[in-house]
């Protein structure tokens, strides 16, 4: 790509008391052998020493805004502080705690590039590292060659989005233009990808690009395993997503993907024991289709009020260990 055609990339860097990693994710980008960056670093109200350490470590870089939150906003709060000083004309959200290989971003803009203004979104494959850096799998299994080995939906995937998580968040680069016209994200959910999803899938394309790109930190603590303890706000973060994507569906395989989504939460609402959020998901699954004798079943348990939440929560601590990495958010 010639040097005067290449596209400014605006990077949000989002840290929440991620000092003990931020050195190597923000040495990351400074290793990208894309130049024109724009960098923004929210801090979202550490308390570890996290500000101190971006300090020092940006200190010589003046294109790099710092903006230091007294307290945790939350995610998409965070994220929308960076989008409304991005400058780029494609965006990556970025976790402290993440790493982009070398060339993602010079990959990731040749391939946005040379697509139409109707793809809102690359993607791609991804390492999954251990809170010491420790290399566990990839996010898509891999040959030899570290090419998948499956076919990755591509293109129109709103109604795989609908019917299953695959999209590892943190390799995604997308058109800031498409986040403007979303509004960003919303602000009163509690995480970001699944509504985003949704909402821009049913408008732009995606595509998947081959190449492992980023590496995803695994640490414990993370939205993937507080999904199903009880009192967590997630599932509630679920619903609404659910809610959206009814008005939002297009055809009745649509809808048909959605109930099979919405009867997989109600599963997960009776395991954390959030028995009334159950209730109300069956009754947006009513509105597609008759709920059926094995989630009527599990609803009937949830009115119940049985003390599922610890054994449940024993099952996935230990009997599960041998699985090769946890169910994810995976709405």
């Amino acid at each position: 790509m010639d040097e005067i055609k290449k596209p400014l990339v605006t990077v949000v860097l989002t840290a929440f008391n991620q000092g003990q990693y931020i050195k190597e994710t923000l040495g990351s980008i400074f290793a990208q052998t894309y130049p024109n960056l724009q960098i923004v670093i929210i801090d979202n109200g550490s308390s570890d020493g996290t500000v101190l350490l971006i300090e020092n470590i940006v200190s010589d870089f003046p294109e790099f805004t710092l903006i230091k939150n007294a307290e945790n906003l939350g995610l998409c709060r965070a994220f929308n502080q960076g989008l409304a000083l991005a400058k780029g004309k494609y965006i990556i959200d970025l976790a402290a705690d993440d790493i982009m290989l070398p060339g993602r971003i010079s990959h990731q803009v040749e391939a946005l590039e040379s697509l139409g203004d109707d793809y809102g979104v690359v993607f791609s494959n991804a390492q999954y590292i251990d809170a010491n850096g420790r290399i566990l799998n990839f996010h898509y299994p891999v040959d030899t060659n570290l090419k998948v080995e499956k076919s990755i939906p591509s293109g129109d995937v709103y109604k795989s989005i609908l019917e299953k998580y695959f999209i590892c968040t943190p390799t995604m680069m997308m058109r800031t233009k498409m986040l403007i016209e979303m509004g960003g994200y919303d602000e009163t959910l509690d995480f970001e990808d699944f509504d985003l999803w949704v909402r821009s899938a049913v408008r732009y394309k995606y595509f998947y690009q081959d190449e492992v790109l980023t590496r995803k930190r695994n640490v414990p603590g993370s939205l993937s395993t507080q999904i199903y303890k009880k009192g967590n706000s997630l599932l509630e973060t679920c619903y609404i997503v659910c809610n959206k994507a009814y008005d939002l569906n297009r055809d009745q395989e649509e809808f048909d993907l959605l109930a099979a989504r919405i009867r997989t939460f109600i599963r997960k609402c009776f395991y954390a024991q959030e028995f009334e959020l159950a209730l109300r998901f069956r009754t947006l699954l009513n509105y597609i289709e008759n709920p059926g004798i094995l989630t009527e079943m599990i609803v009937m348990l949830c009115r119940l009020h049985l003390p599922v939440n610890g054994l449940y929560r024993f099952y996935l601590n230990n009997l599960q260990k041998k699985a090769h990495r946890r169910e994810d958010l995976a709405f």
